[in-house]
């Protein structure tokens, strides 16, 4: 129970940040330089590196692990529309593709997930948060009755969210790495 509510506390912890960064400080500076870009969706969209290094690490526990985030960012960003159905079928879009996916891979005979006993493929679990790009994107897109626009966007955000997230992370690991 212990394990259970600590990986919540930093998933969600994690998702919540990745989000404040992003629509408090990234989005801004997006409509500072793009004053021109039609979509509302950040093109450096943080949380979605959240959602994949959370299911890579967690499995199908990072569904439970992120929601409380997950609800909190949508409940900041809609107010009292987070329980309209489109919002919570949103909300189950993005907790649950990533987990399916990196599932649907280990059954293909391809399992990604951490072992001790093997190096992580950064960029086998790069292109599982791709894939989940396309899915989470157009499904999102879905959910939400969203011009095609949209999905462009969403990708881009995705993706290069992911990218700059693990980017960090790949960095941060090899300076604490060099202390040590």
């Amino acid at each position: 129970m212990r394990r259970w509510a600590s990986d919540t506390f930093f998933a969600s912890l994690a998702y919540v940040v990745a989000s404040f960064l992003t629509f408090e400080v990234l989005m801004p500076l997006q409509n500072v330089f793009f004053p021109e870009y039609p979509s509302r969706a950040s093109l450096l969209f943080l949380p979605h590196g959240v959602r994949v290094l959370s299911a890579w690490l967690l499995g199908w526990r990072a569904i439970f692990a992120l929601l409380p985030g997950v609800f909190l960012v949508f409940a900041y960003l809609g107010g009292s529309d987070v329980f309209l159905p489109n919002r919570l079928l949103a909300m189950t879009i993005a907790v649950t593709t990533v987990p399916a996916v990196f599932y649907l891979s280990k059954w293909a005979g391809w399992d990604l997930f951490p072992r001790p006993d093997r190096k992580p493929c950064w960029l086998c679990v790069m292109g599982v948060g791709i894939v989940t790009s396309f899915l989470v994107s157009g499904l999102t897109n879905m959910a939400f009755g969203s011009a095609g626009v949209e999905y462009i966007a969403f990708l881009i955000g995705d993706i290069s969210g992911l990218f700059f997230l693990m980017l960090g992370l790949y960095f941060t690991l090899r300076i604490v790495d060099n202390r040590n």
